[in-house]
């Protein structure tokens, strides 16, 4: 198990977290958009939260500014924060609008907002999990889309709480954060998404 737990921690990355949600999303209202509006929010997604992070990551390391893709170093994250919070506002501006994808946009809204938590607990020397930070709001869209949906799935429900518990687990396995610190990764990353869950619930 102790070899397994660490696996997590890439597969449920920060940086995947907006796919999982937009799969989820697009499952969820299947019937509302069409297989080529999928593909096309799908690979909006994909460039804007995966490639472009990953190729400015690899900017960041080759100048030596970051060296390991989870960040270890507080000072090390401000970059690749402020850098996440353009482009959650270029997704809820340009792509991901309110008018069409209500529920969606809320949630790159929280995220945004946990973003920027994360990045003002960096300029205070705060280290707060963003593992935890990520696949808690995951959770709570997860759970607030079946609510609004009324899909009365409990396995979704029980999936993503098992996760979020999985990853805490696993970034204490790998010595990368403290309890403290996945509890504070975990209120940044649900308070936000709780509290814009209010506008579209």
């Amino acid at each position: 198990m102790k070899k397994i737990l660490p696996l997590f921690s890439y597969i449920l990355h920060p940086i995947f977290i907006s796919v999982y949600a937009t799969l989820f999303y697009l499952y969820c209202k299947e019937d509302i958009f069409t297989n080529r509006e999928k593909y096309y929010v799908l690979f909006q997604i994909l460039i804007i939260t995966v490639l472009v992070p990953i190729l400015f990551f690899l900017l960041l390391r080759s100048t030596g500014h970051i060296k390991s893709v989870m960040v270890p170093e507080t000072s090390q994250r401000r970059i690749p924060l402020i850098l996440q919070c353009f482009l959650y506002i270029l997704l809820v501006k340009r792509s991901i609008i309110i008018t069409r994808y209500p529920e969606l946009h809320f949630f790159f809204l929280g995220a945004l907002f946990s973003t920027i938590v994360a990045l003002v607990l960096s300029l205070f020397k705060i280290k707060a999990s963003l593992h935890m930070l990520a696949i808690s709001g995951l959770t709570v869209f997860i759970i607030g889309l079946n609510i609004h949906l009324q899909m009365q799935n409990p396995f979704w429900t029980a999936l993503v709480v098992v996760l979020t518990g999985v990853v805490a687990s696993s970034r204490l396995e790998m010595g990368a954060h403290t309890s403290t610190e996945l509890l504070i990764g975990l209120l940044a990353g649900t308070l936000p998404q709780i509290l814009f869950l209010f506008l579209w619930l």
